[in-house]
C-alpha cells in the first residue's frame, strides 16, 4: 500500500443561502471537512469589501466555500444538507436577510456537481415539501474572495448574536424538515 492512497483529494463547493455567518455552522464539523469559508462571489467588483456588498451594486451574494474529502463526505450529502439550511422558494433572499447578496444559490466547481445539484433541484421540487417554486438558482462558480476575518467563524466567536440571526432559520427547518 502507497501512501498516495492515503492522502486526502480536497474539492470544494460554494453555496450561497443569505447571510454566510449562518451557513458556515451547518457544513463546519462534518466529517471530510476541511474547512468552511465565508466570502463573497458571483459578483463583477474584485476583491470586494462587506460593505461594498451591502450596497448591492457589487452584483455579489454572500457565500460559503467548503474545502471538503468527496470520500469521506459526498458531495451529494453537501447538497442535501444545503436544502435543509435555506429557503429554496425565496428568490430575494433568505428569512430576516433580504437583498440579491443572500440570494440562493449554488455555485458549482465541476460538471459533476452541476448534474447533482441539479437533480437535487428537480426532487426537491418533485417532492411536494414545498407548495412554491423552487427558485435556488445553480450556477458556474465564479471567483470566490473571502470576507474579513471578523466574518470568519462568527458562530464561534458570537454565539449569542448567531442564535439571534439563527432565530427564524431553525423555525423554517422545524416547519419544513423536523418529521
Amino acid at each position: 500500500m502507497t501512501t498516495q492512497n492515503l492522502q486526502p483529494t480536497f474539492e470544494k463547493a460554494i453555496f450561497a443561502g443569505g447571510c454566510f455567518w449562518c451557513m458556515v455552522e451547518p457544513f463546519d464539523s462534518l466529517p471530510g471537512i476541511e474547512k468552511v469559508i465565508s466570502g463573497y462571489t458571483g459578483g463583477h467588483v474584485e476583491n470586494p469589501t462587506y460593505e461594498q456588498v451591502l450596497t448591492h451594486n457589487t452584483g455579489h451574494t454572500e457565500a460559503v466555500e467548503i474545502t471538503y474529502d468527496p470520500k469521506i463526505f459526498p458531495y451529494e450529502k453537501l447538497v442535501e444538507i444545503y436544502w435543509q439550511v435555506t429557503d429554496p422558494t425565496d428568490a430575494f433572499g433568505q428569512f430576516q436577510d433580504r437583498g440579491d447578496n443572500y440570494r440562493p444559490v449554488i455555485f458549482y466547481t465541476t460538471p459533476e456537481q452541476k448534474i447533482i445539484a441539479q437533480k437535487a433541484k428537480k426532487e426537491m421540487q418533485d417532492s411536494g415539501r414545498f407548495d412554491q417554486q423552487i427558485v435556488t438558482q445553480i450556477e458556474s462558480a465564479q471567483p470566490f474572495y473571502p470576507a474579513e476575518d471578523y466574518h470568519q467563524d462568527f458562530y464561534k466567536k458570537d454565539p449569542a448574536r448567531y442564535a439571534l440571526e439563527q432565530g427564524a432559520r431553525k423555525e423554517f427547518q422545524e416547519e419544513h424538515w423536523e418529521e
